[in-house]
């Protein structure tokens, strides 16, 4: 795994920490947003270790359904995850719209799995 990708993996699991103290704070939009940050660090150290790098959220999350989904290198409900969890980021971020509770620690529970896929995936791919 090359430093930058493993730059990546520590910013994900950094963002997912914030996260859980956020939620436990009651800034429910906070941790959501922090949660799909870290769902997003992981999807680009994934592509960066096949040589891809993209430079907006959308490219990264369509990249990411092209090259890990499709092909179901992993689960396509990580792609799912990636894009619904980008919508309540939008909601969290830009609206007035409050982010209950219950879903902040749905997405954190997503980031909690892909990061543990996104690990295994690669160790098992060191080369890629």
């Amino acid at each position: 795994m090359s430093t930058e990708v493993e730059k990546l993996v520590a910013k994900a699991e950094a963002s997912l920490r914030a996260a859980k103290l956020l939620a436990l704070a009651g800034m429910a939009e906070f941790a959501g947003s922090r949660a799909y940050y870290s769902m997003l660090y992981l999807a680009e150290a994934l592509l960066l270790s096949k040589g891809l790098r993209f430079s907006s959220h959308s490219a990264v999350n369509a990249a990411f359904g092209q090259h890990f989904a499709k092909n179901r290198e992993l689960p396509p409900r990580f792609h799912r995850y990636l894009i619904d969890s980008f919508g309540l980021r939008q909601a969290g971020d830009y609206s007035t719209t409050a982010i209950t509770a219950g879903a902040a620690q749905e997405v954190i529970g997503w980031a909690e799995e892909f990061l543990t896929a996104a690990k295994k995936w690669l160790d098992a791919n060191p080369g890629s």
